[in-house]
């Protein structure tokens, strides 16, 4: 799978720990555009600033996130992509620690109960793991499915976060 671009803007990035490893994170002057569980292509052209507020910030907020799996994540972010792929995103965003949703459910609370496969397109384009939860969304039967960090990440989040489904997991 090829890497994904470096967000527009980015004026730094740092590696970040999270309760499932290192992240790659990087930020814009308006907030956070990228935290994934590779570098994209370019990050290493940008300058590593980890005390970039936004970095900073999110530094904080992670490890308030491993000890705390509840914790508000306020850094802010600057989510890059389509209109309908950031109202996805503010939809993933709203699905509290500890719950799941389906990815009908996403699409019917956007007001595009059709749209079921583009939902899961959006959703597995989310440039910021953890912060915008796509970890909590699963199939419609239960299932675990796709995950862009892997699905033992996606199981590690959701055990943490006490969300753990009792059901199989698809890869």
């Amino acid at each position: 799978m090829p890497l994904s671009p470096l967000p527009t803007g980015v004026v730094a990035r740092a590696t970040v720990e999270s309760p499932v490893g290192t992240l790659y994170a990087a930020a814009t002057p308006r907030g956070i555009a990228l935290l994934e569980f590779a570098p994209p292509a370019g990050y290493d052209a940008c300058p590593s600033v980890p005390r970039q507020r936004w970095l900073a910030q999110l530094a904080l907020e992670l490890a308030a996130y491993a000890r705390d799996p509840h914790t508000r994540f306020d850094v802010p972010l600057d989510l890059q992509g389509t209109p309908f792929r950031r109202e996805v995103w503010r939809s993933l965003s709203e699905i509290p620690a500890g719950r799941t949703v389906s990815y009908a459910d996403i699409a019917a609370r956007i007001g595009r109960p059709r749209a079921v496969r583009a939902v899961g397109a959006a959703v597995g384009a989310n440039p910021v793991a953890i912060i915008v939860p796509c970890h909590r969304v699963i199939g419609r039967d239960g299932s675990l499915t796709g995950y862009a960090g892997g699905l033992a990440r996606k199981t590690t989040l959701l055990r943490h976060e006490g969300a753990m489904p009792g059901s199989r997991i698809h890869g």
